[in-house]
């Protein structure tokens, strides 16, 4: 009796799919420096778990990343700001349709040199002042933007104009689609930036809040007061915290993939997806990043599943929303 069990579930096990069957092909990516580091642990996870997958990753920016996405080079396009209107629709003129995946939180830290012992937060319509474009070769010293300041010159640095941090930063700060004043030291690359500012007594800058962390006795982050009460908090400093639970506003951001959905025939693109999103969270605390809410993957799953295509983020209304909210209004 014993033995017939035992060969019966031998021959069940033996025609059942092997859950753990190794996928192979490629899978190729391209876009945001930010979202680099993310992707770059994603793709290691999944190759080790499927040895004879090939997982491509580019870090042209997020600007280049959508080219090479619109024009069907790519799977997946990793981006640090949502698609714009001009990149959605060369999209639709090569006939890609994109599902749209936030993958975790990032905060923009505004940081100062160590040695600033007047400046501890900042609002933003502070901030607005400095860095609108009509505050260029204008606002230049530190008491022209609070009175009580000293009256030294102020020194800024940012992110390079065709990067996504940028983007993001124009658009919570100045407004969608005014950019910024254009006579500051910008660079693509977030260690230039922060030598530059640990250098500069003078300095004021911004860039993601991981740099900051990696870098943080060389810097002084500064607390951001967005004048709206509802946060609890007149001054709020950007922390895995604060990022998560939406208080820290408006410089906290969504990071993306953008997945093209005819790639999502192909088993291999369809199982890095399903396994992106549900690493997404471990792993993007482990590089610096604050995974969302635990809902919000549920939220992306069912996104995924139905392979809802377009943008629930291009239209610049979300600033200052929580992912949850946004997720659960197109539900």
């Amino acid at each position: 009796m014993i033995t017939t069990l035992l060969l019966a579930l031998a021959v069940v096990a033996a025609c059942a799919p092997d859950a753990r069957t190794a996928y192979e092909g490629a899978v190729s990516l391209d876009g945001s420096s930010t979202v680099y580091p993310i992707s770059e642990a994603v793709g290691e996870e999944f190759q080790g778990a499927n040895p004879k997958a090939r997982v491509t990753i580019g870090v042209s920016g997020t600007g280049g990343g959508f080219q090479r996405f619109c024009n069907g080079e790519l799977d997946i396009a990793d981006a640090s700001r949502p698609i714009k209107k001009s990149e959605a629709d060369a999209c639709a003129k090569k006939g890609i349709e994109f599902i749209e995946l936030p993958v975790a939180y990032d905060g923009l830290a505004v940081v100062v040199h160590p040695g600033n012992d007047w400046a501890e937060c900042i609002t933003t319509a502070e901030l607005t002042k400095l860095w609108e474009p009509a505050a260029q070769k204008t606002i230049t010293r530190w008491n022209q933007v609070r009175n009580g300041w000293p009256d030294k010159e102020i020194h800024l640095f940012g992110a390079g104009v065709d990067s996504g941090t940028y983007d993001y930063f124009a658009e919570a700060i100045a407004g969608k689609d005014k950019g910024t004043r254009g006579d500051f030291q910008a660079s693509e690359d977030d260690n230039v930036l922060v030598q530059g500012i640990a250098g500069d007594p003078v300095a004021l800058g911004f860039f993601g809040l991981a740099y900051y962390e990696e870098n943080r006795q060389r810097l002084k982050l500064l607390g951001i007061d967005d004048g709206n009460e509802a946060n609890g908090a007149d001054c709020v400093k950007p922390t895995q915290e604060t990022v998560e639970k939406g208080t820290y506003q408006p410089l906290s951001r969504p990071l993306f993939i953008y997945v093209k959905k005819s790639a999502t025939t192909r088993p291999v693109v369809d199982a890095f997806v399903r396994f992106y999103l549900e690493q997404a969270g471990a792993l993007a605390r482990e590089v610096g990043y604050i995974p969302f809410p635990a809902d919000a993957y549920g939220l992306l799953q069912k996104r995924y599943d139905a392979r809802k295509t377009g943008t629930q983020f291009g239209d610049g209304s979300n600033v200052g929303m929580t992912i949850t909210d946004v997720l659960k209004r197109e539900q």
